[in-house]
């Protein structure tokens, strides 16, 4: 019997040793691809066994010349990369790693609303540039007894509820998939997303991007919020019109935003987003951990090697496909 074949389409990681030690237990041949465009991926893919993918592409063209693939694992939660209707139909079942970076998330989400609530990175700027002034940041606010209203509530807004609990913050959440009965469970208040928007202090967003939810955050949604509210994206880009938010700061609509998130990632030069004081921009580093790369790579490489070896994936996003 031939050794299976594992393509990684494209990488972030500084080495695939961890992929590699877990597919050694196939005795598998791991190629990855110097160059992802769809050209490339198809070529070194076509014979594959399996597929690893980070940030590339794998469109229905691609799927469809896929003569052997049995699983396209995601090395990350989202895999609005991965054309899965197409991966269903050719019965290839995709995999994602939702659980690797929740403390992480978490702990990001809560460092940003911190910042913002306390203007740390204005202080500190001002104090560089030579200026000592507590006016500089007035006002402020006391973060005991404010709202907290939670966009989504899978696992990582669930690991953020106890921190933000632990500062006296009330939390809210909007999910139309899990029930008041389990919010509850956490001390956590189910509202509509209405309400959530025109009661909360803090407005952290946890939702999946689909089409449902891109540009859930625009102009309308902003004129509920409270002019002294301000908004968290650790999430999805997408999930933001940014023209929108920039008009609503303008505006004097919300107070602030603090993204880690964007829709183009780096943002255009001339992005007005860019140069505010009011704005917080972290480059999509919520995920990141030196732990937590660790388990990503692990994760997503042991979901091949289950489905290799006749197992069930731990979390496969089309189950369908496993009969």
């Amino acid at each position: 019997m031939s050794r299976p074949l594992v393509v990684v389409t494209d990488t972030v990681f500084p080495s695939l040793e961890p992929t590699e030690q877990v597919l050694a237990a196939l005795d598998a041949q791991v190629t990855l691809i110097p160059e992802p465009t769809a050209e490339a991926i198809l070529e070194a893919a076509r014979t594959a066994d399996g597929i690893v993918v980070t940030y590339a592409k794998v469109t229905a063209e691609i799927i469809n010349g896929l003569e052997r693939c049995k699983v396209i694992s995601r090395t990350g939660i989202g895999v609005d990369n991965v054309d899965i209707d197409a991966a269903t139909a050719r019965g290839i079942v995709v995999t994602r790693v939702p659980d690797y970076c929740i403390d992480e998330v978490s702990d990001h989400a809560l460092g940003l609303l911190f910042a913002l609530a306390r203007k740390i990175p204005l202080a500190n700027s001002a104090v560089h540039a030579g200026q000592w002034s507590v006016g500089l940041v007035n006002p402020l606010h006391r973060l005991r007894g404010q709202t907290l209203g939670l966009v989504g509530f899978g696992q990582i807004p669930r690991a953020l509820v106890p921190k933000a609990q632990a500062l006296g913050l009330s939390v809210t959440a909007y999910d139309p998939y899990v029930s008041a009965e389990a919010m509850a469970a956490e001390g956590v208040k189910k509202v509509d997303v209405e309400q959530l928007l025109v009661e909360s202090d803090f407005v952290s967003v946890h939702a999946p991007l689909t089409p449902e939810t891109h540009h859930m955050f625009n102009r309308e949604a902003f004129q509920k919020m409270k002019p002294s509210a301000v908004l968290i994206n650790t999430a999805r880009g997408p999930l933001v019109h940014e023209d929108d938010l920039v008009d609503a700061l303008e505006a004097g609509e919300l107070a602030g935003a603090a993204l880690d998130v964007l829709e183009k990632e780096p943002p255009a030069a001339g992005s007005g987003l860019l140069g505010r004081t009011d704005v917080i921009l972290t480059p999509h580093t919520g995920f990141y951990s030196e732990e937590s790369m660790i388990d990503l790579q692990t994760k997503a490489a042991d979901e091949v090697r289950r489905v290799l070896q006749g197992e069930k994936p731990r979390n496969p996003v089309n189950p369908q496909v496993l009969g």
